[in-house]
């Protein structure tokens, strides 16, 4: 099958969303699949001019024969040719609709609605990385629901946490600097816990404006700001560093597509405790962490309390959390899912 890959910007990019396309990208090329990436120029999930032009050059260029996918933070930009991409069986891969984006000004988070709810229900072909936002698409942007397969992400083999090895609970959170993120949230509930001995690093690059100054100041009105640190974008190999000296993986995550990080914390052997605003926070069982509600900043910290101060009971999660780790689907096995949803 040959493939024409349309992503906005840099498949290099940092987030969860660039990593799933870059492996299901690879994936699919390992298991002979022709696949060419575009990168889509100008703004985007809101195009410009220039965005628009670049779908336009992008679809004049694609032959009949090639199956365009769209990366759903591109497809915005495809609007003047949503009938183009109905002829074409065009196929848009949906990690969440860019209309649910926090942070975004209310105008033009409404402006990307009334997009996708123009686009979406007209396509024959939609991917998504979870059942969850399959739903959301049926009943929050009338899709029909047999135009949509899910497809959540793999997880690579990877080697058991070895801990921090220290008498402080190091904590490591994944995720962007986002308000969807929440990571206010959890350095609030951290800020309930000064009597205990712990440290958290938030790996994740700042990509709202004023996020990285905005929890500096949240975490030093806690009274936490020497214990929590930010080191930005971290590359693969730093983050399997950050991976293996941690003890507990927390995210407290106000809206997810799917929540690639708690995967990877369970499949490197990490107690977890997460909110229920991401899918992939069913994975987690009661004996491998806690899941809470969103925005409980109060309950958060009991839970964090508990796995903190109760060492044994952190080392029975982690077990527990491992063997959830080791049944994951891989990569190459999810790109065979993906190809048979588009082909």
């Amino acid at each position: 099958m040959r493939v024409v890959f349309a992503v906005p910007g840099s498949l290099d990019d940092v987030s969860g969303g660039y990593a799933y396309d870059r492996r299901i990208i690879g994936a699919l090329r390992d298991g002979g699949h022709s696949v060419e990436v575009a990168s889509l120029g100008g703004r985007h999930p809101l195009p410009d001019e220039t965005a628009l032009e670049a779908a336009g050059t992008l679809l004049a260029r694609t032959g009949r024969d090639t199956r365009l996918v769209i990366d759903g933070l591109g497809l915005p930009c495809f609007a003047p040719h949503v009938a183009e991409l109905v002829a074409r069986r065009a196929v848009a891969l949906i990690h969440h609709p860019t209309a649910l984006e926090t942070g975004a000004p209310p105008d033009e988070r409404e402006a990307l609605r009334a997009i996708e709810r123009g686009m979406l229900p007209r396509l024959a072909r939609i991917v998504t990385s979870s059942d969850a936002t399959a739903k959301r698409l049926a009943e929050e942007f009338a899709t029909d629901p047999a135009h949509i397969a899910s497809v959540p992400p793999g997880v690579d083999p990877a080697h058991r946490s070895r801990g921090s090895g220290r008498i402080t609970c190091c904590l490591l959170s994944v995720g962007n600097l986002t308000v969807r993120k929440g990571h206010d949230v959890l350095l609030k509930a951290l800020g309930r816990l000064k009597d205990l001995d712990w440290q958290l690093t938030i790996a994740g690059a700042e990509r709202e404006a004023g996020q990285l100054g905005y929890l500096r100041r949240v975490a030093e009105k806690a009274g936490i700001g020497r214990r929590v640190e930010f080191p930005g974008a971290v590359v693969e190999a730093d983050l399997e560093t950050l991976w293996d000296c941690s003890d507990v993986f927390a995210l407290a995550t106000r809206y997810e597509g799917y929540g690639m990080a708690i995967a990877e914390a369970l499949r490197h052997g990490l107690p977890v405790v997460t909110t229920a605003a991401a899918p992939a926070a069913s994975l987690v069982s009661p004996e491998a962490g806690t899941v809470v509600a969103a925005d409980d900043s109060d309950m958060l910290s009991r839970c964090l309390r508990r796995v903190i101060a109760d060492v044994p009971l952190r080392r029975a999660m982690a077990c527990t959390a491992w063997k959830i780790g080791q049944t994951l689907g891989g990569w190459h096995q999810q790109a065979e899912a993906f190809a048979a949803a588009i082909a």
